[in-house]
């Protein structure tokens, strides 16, 4: 995108609005600007021709500061980065002397320039020392950036230097989701409650400093980054967030490492994955394998051995690490010199979710850089929240409450007694000598089998009760015989179609998948699988494209149009507000026109069905349009409905019905073959 561009999410903000309005005023308007750039699916305009078609319109909001320098920031001529790092800079300025921005900001553009070099000098030396990451800007490379500088400045008396700089830097972050690999929050929070109190504290793979944020009260924090430009935002984004010693470098940790004499009290790091060209052959002989030479493919491994190496006799490091590392072959040597040392003192699985990539359930590794003479511990920790239920459905909802207490509950007390009871299917100790065989597979799940379906004697009196329960509802809810139709043959009534009602205008029809997650809104999407099992919205939007979710009302009906299956789904408060996912057409009836049951009921209809699929391909596709409704009055359509209401209703107990009794089958095995329960 060029500078003058903005993408429909920006034009939003720009006039106030949601996504939709702009999607809106983009159908309905043929002299709304053109695209310019983008995709398809995320295109982009020139902003000079939004803001002219906003003002004549009388759409344009007055501008907030903060949207005014992000745009300045993202339209610099050398760069949003670039523009980033100057910004970070003036606020660390403002931050550090706010007394003295008042003079420099009231000299002219091309003086502030030539003056600002010097000041920021003295700042940066006396925040990083030297060397250092962040190098300061000549009056040059400072010239275009001077508006962005007074807007930055000016944001920071609003808002603070620190929050400003937090806006910007998650706002880049947000814009350019593929071109970095984040740490959420909520895992950087368990690593840093993993360490505990730390004066120094090391991250040699920084990334955006996400970790190193998350520590509390240190009084030293170190920090390398093989990219420099994102060395030198990690760098600034500390400085401002905390008064401790910074130190910032930037270069491979592995081949160059910046603090090669540091002691430090902790390390946390997430680490490369998977890398190959890590520096196997040019660093055989590195004095930092002390556990063995990482394989070629273990680079992860090396990651492990660095941090252990920077650490002081007592300290601890935490790494994100993926679950392969516990359990490969080319990596059991390394892993068995962890454990004969007393290296390694815990390994806990993380649901799926939890980190980058999200669809692997990743681990944390809990290290200790064991003392000269000190004994190695007999026992591993293992802990396993693979398995933990979410907080709500969808990606990014786990319950990290629930999570951060099994993790914290059972390394608390290990850390200070070296033991710790077991918890089923949550935490064990392990002896160490169980696990040194010919695989040394740490994987939690291997040696933490799960608690038994039904949760014990106790648990499956509780499910035998509620399938008692159920089983009774079904029986009450189960339909009534019905009179036959007097005819022989099934009643042939006028009809209409689904296309003609919506031509009429008696309901609006959408398609499901195509709104993205750019502004990162925590919506829940309705899936495919949802609807053909019953269930509550499990899906989450993915990045991109820039347009509005199709999201659902009270009343809607869902159709998959994937399959040979007859399942429609009518939307209720619970579901309502969640977005439609893929392979879902949405049909919204007018409540004075179309009874939305009545509607779902006749659409389920097997010979409806059929004849409104295709048959083309190697999976069935539903025409929506073709599928055939009677034309009834509203209130014959209502008796109907109320039927069809209640067949759902008994549909849904079955439904449960048939998970309760999974459930308790399955607990009765657990139970008899680990000895909970007896077989009289």
């Amino acid at each position: 995108m060029s500078a003058a561009e903005v993408t429909a999410a920006e034009i939003a903000r720009l006039a106030g609005v949601g996504r939709a309005a702009v999607s809106n005023w983009r159908r309905r308007h043929a002299d709304f600007p053109k695209p310019v750039g983008g995709t398809e699916t995320s295109p982009s305009f020139a902003l000079a021709e939004v803001e002219r078609w906003l003002r004549d319109q009388g759409k344009l909001a007055e501008v907030p500061l903060r949207e005014r320098v992000w745009q300045q920031l993202s339209a610099h001529p050398a760069g949003a980065v670039t523009a980033l790092v100057h910004a970070g800079c003036a606020l660390l300025l403002v931050h550090h002397r706010p007394s003295g921005w008042p003079a420099l900001g009231a000299v002219s553009d091309a003086r502030l320039a030539e003056v600002l070099p010097g000041a920021l000098e003295e700042v940066l030396t006396f925040r990083f020392g030297a060397p250092r990451a962040v190098r300061t800007p000549s009056p040059d490379e400072l010239a275009p950036s001077v508006p962005l500088l007074r807007g930055a400045a000016a944001l920071a008396a609003e808002t603070g230097a620190r929050q400003a700089f937090e806006f910007l830097l998650g706002r880049h972050l947000d814009a350019n989701p593929r071109q970095y690999t984040l740490t959420p929050a909520e895992p950087a929070a368990l690593m840093a409650a993993l360490i505990g109190p730390a004066g120094t504290v090391l991250d040699p793979a920084s990334g955006t400093g996400t970790l190193l944020r998350a520590v509390d009260r240190p009084g030293a924090l170190h920090a390398q980054e093989a990219d420099p430009d994102l060395a030198a935002l990690t760098a600034l984004r500390l400085a401002l967030h905390t008064d401790a010693d910074v130190r910032a470098a930037a270069g491979d940790a592995l081949r160059a490492d910046a603090f090669p004499e540091l002691a430090a009290d902790a390390v946390l790091c997430h680490p490369p994955f998977n890398e190959r060209n890590w520096g196997h052959d040019e660093l055989a002989y590195d004095p930092r394998w002390e556990y063995g030479l990482p394989a070629r493919t273990e680079s992860e491994l090396a990651w492990v051995q660095h941090a252990l190496a920077r650490l002081r006799p007592g300290g601890t490091a935490v790494l994100l690490m993926p679950p392969a590392a516990a359990s490969r072959r080319s990596g059991r040597r390394v892993r068995a010199g962890l454990l004969r040392r007393g290296a390694l003192r815990a390994v806990v699985a993380l649901p799926a979710g939890a980190a980058p990539p999200y669809g692997i359930p990743l681990h944390l590794w809990v290290l200790r850089r064991p003392g000269p003479a000190e004994r190695p511990s007999p026992e591993l920790l293992l802990v396993d929240t693979a398995t933990a239920e979410p907080a709500a459905a969808g990606r990014d909802r786990l319950d990290w409450q629930a999570i951060r207490a099994a993790v914290l509950d059972a390394w608390q007390p290990f850390e200070r007694q070296g033991s710790v009871p077991e918890t089923p299917g949550v935490s064990r100790c392990v002896p160490v000598i169980e696990l040194l065989d010919d695989d040394v597979d740490l994987a939690p799940a291997r040696h933490l089998p799960p608690p038994a379906a039904g949760g014990g004697a106790a648990g499956l009196d509780a499910v035998r009760e509620r399938l008692t329960q159920t089983l009774r509802r079904t029986g009450e809810l189960t339909p009534p015989p019905s009179p036959a139709s007097p005819a022989a043959a099934p009643v042939h009534r006028p009809g209409t179609t689904v296309g003609e009602l919506a031509r009429a205008g008696a309901l609006v029809m959408h398609s499901g998948g195509i709104g993205g997650g750019a502004l990162g809104e925590d919506v829940p999407v309705l899936t495919e699988q949802d609807v053909l099992s019953g269930k509550a919205p499990s899906g989450a939007l993915p990045d991109g494209p820039d347009e509005e979710p199709v999201r659902l009302e009270a009343g809607d009906v869902v159709v998959p149009v994937l399959g040979a299956g007859t399942i429609v789904r009518v939307v209720d408060e619970a579901t309502a507000g969640a977005a439609l996912g893929r392979n879902l057409q949405l049909l919204r009836p007018d409540p004075q026109t179309l009874d939305p049951w009545f509607l779902a009921g006749f659409l389920r209809g097997s010979a409806n069905q059929r004849q409104a699929s295709s048959y083309a391909s190697t999976a069935t596709r539903l025409d929506v349009r073709r599928l055939q409704i009677p034309r009834l009055p509203l209130a014959e359509q209502r008796r109907y409905g109320e039927r069809f209401r209640t067949l759902a209703e008994f549909e849904e107990a079955l439904r449960l019905a048939g998970r309760l009794g999974e459930r308790l089958v399955q607990g009765m095995y657990d139970g008899l073959t680990d000895g909970s329960l007896r077989p009289e």
